[in-house]
């Protein structure tokens, strides 16, 4: 059990300090991400991105609020994983919503898989 908590720890830090990177990089203008997103189109909105991949990793980390984390995670990876097909552009965002998916799944398997309750007779 300690291995797999172990695991746990370090793959959900991997990916939230990489998310969280992304953030940063974003929110300081870093001007390799700004061409970036200028060239999909998205450019006026980095800020916005920035404080969102901040903000939702916050709340996947902090475990009450994990869900709904992933959730907006998964939203935000989908739609920019989305952007860089139509623009055929490399898949940077692949990374870090696999790292999320596999960290959610080790943290809390109810997410994935359905819960099964004893019927009481």
């Amino acid at each position: 059990m300690k291995a797999k908590r172990i695991i746990t720890i370090v793959i959900t830090a991997i990916a939230a300090l990489l998310v969280t990177y992304s953030g940063i990089m974003k929110l300081t203008g870093n001007s390799n991400v700004q061409s970036f997103l200028t060239k999909v189109g998205v450019g006026k909105y980095i800020i916005l991105f920035g404080l969102m991949e901040i903000v939702f990793t916050a709340l996947f980390l902090y475990p009450k609020t994990m869900k709904i984390g992933f959730i907006l995670l998964s939203c935000y990876f989908a739609g920019a994983m989305a952007t860089e097909i139509s623009h055929g552009t490399p898949l940077n965002a692949l990374t870090p919503i696999v790292l999320v998916w596999i960290s959610a799944f080790l943290r809390d398997r109810s997410i994935f898989l359905p819960v099964t309750y004893k019927a009481v007779v």
